[in-house]
C-alpha cells in the first residue's frame, strides 16, 4: 500500500473500501475479506448505517489499530454544532474505538460551519486524528477557510474520469486540503468498465479498464475509494502500484473529462 500525507502530518493510504451498503453479518464478512486483502483505510458514514460492523470487522482481523484508518461521516441529523458534539460520540461508540483517524461534515448543510466548529473541538479533544469535509465545492471551501481554526485535511468529492475536478484539486493542495475520489467507477451512472480508452490502456499493461480508472487518479495525486463483495475485485483494485501510465496514456485519458458531475453536485 501507498500512502499520502495529510495536512498534520497524518499518512492516509491511496486506496480504501468504500462500505455504504455493506451491513449485517455478510458486512462483517465482506469488511474481514477486505482487511485480510490488504486494505487499510475503511470509509464509513452514519448515513451508512455500518459503524458497528465496521468496528466489529476491525476487532476481529486482529490488525493493530494504528495500522487501520477509519474515515467517518456526518450527515443531515446532526446539522447543529451541538448535534455535531455528539455525533463524534456517536460514531466512537457505535464503532468501539479509542479514536477515528478522519471525520468529515458528509454534505454543504446550510450549518456545515457550526458543524465544523464542533469538529475543531473534537479534534482539539484527540477524538479524532483530522477533520474536513465532503462535497463542498470552491465557493463553500473558500468561505469555511476564512472561520475555521484548522484547515480541512480532506475534501472527500465525486471525482473519476469523466469528471476528475482536476483544477480544484490543485487549489485544494495550495490551500492544505486533500482531495479524495468517491465513486471512482460512477455508480453505475456510466459503462466505464467498457470504455474503449481503458480498456486499450488496459491491454498494454495486462491490467482491466477498471484498474486504469483507478490508475490515472492515484497519477494524479487523489485518493480513491472503491467498493466490492467480490475477493477478486478486492484484489484488483489493490493491484495498481506495479505499473506505471505513460504521459501520452494520461493525455488519452484526460479526454474524457466532460467536466459535469454526474450526480448533480457543484453546479457552479
Amino acid at each position: 500500500m501507498k500512502y499520502t500525507e495529510l495536512n498534520n502530518g497524518i499518512k492516509l493510504p491511496m486506496v480504501g473500501f468504500g462500505t455504504w451498503d455493506v451491513r449485517g453479518k455478510v458486512g462483517v464478512a465482506i469488511l474481514e475479506q477486505a482487511l485480510e486483502t490488504g486494505y487499510r483505510l475503511i470509509d464509513t458514514a452514519i448515513m451508512y448505517g455500518n459503524e458497528k460492523e465496521v468496528g466489529q470487522a476491525i476487532h476481529n482481523s486482529g490488525i493493530d489499530r494504528g495500522e487501520i484508518f477509519v474515515t467517518d461521516k456526518i450527515n443531515s441529523p446532526y446539522a447543529s454544532y451541538e448535534k455535531t458534539r455528539k455525533a463524534v460520540d456517536h460514531c466512537l461508540a457505535e464503532t468501539g474505538l479509542d479514536y477515528i483517524d478522519l471525520i468529515l461534515i458528509h454534505e454543504p448543510y446550510e450549518t456545515y460551519k457550526e458543524m465544523y466548529k464542533a469538529l475543531e473541538e473534537a479534534y482539539d479533544a484527540g477524538k479524532v486524528r483530522a477533520i474536513g469535509v465532503s462535497n463542498i465545492n470552491r465557493r463553500l471551501y473558500d468561505d469555511l477557510l476564512k472561520d475555521c481554526r484548522v484547515v480541512p485535511a480532506v475534501n472527500q468529492v465525486e471525482c473519476h474520469v469523466y469528471y476528475p475536478q482536476l483544477i480544484y484539486r490543485k487549489y485544494l493542495e495550495e490551500q492544505g486540503t486533500l482531495m479524495q475520489s468517491w465513486a471512482p467507477f460512477t455508480e453505475g451512472r456510466k459503462r466505464i468498465f467498457d470504455e474503449p480508452v481503458l480498456k486499450e490502456v488496459g491491454a498494454a499493461h495486462d491490467k482491466s479498464a477498471a484498474q486504469v480508472a483507478l490508475k490515472y487518479l492515484l497519477s494524479n495525486g487523489i485518493p480513491v475509494i472503491p467498493k466490492s463483495s467480490k475477493a477478486s475485485r478486492m484484489r484488483e483494485n489493490l493491484e495498481l502500484f506495479d505499473f506505471e501510465l505513460s504521459q501520452e496514456e494520461m493525455a488519452m485519458i484526460a479526454q474524457l473529462d466532460g467536466r459535469k458531475s454526474l450526480f448533480g453536485w457543484y453546479g457552479d
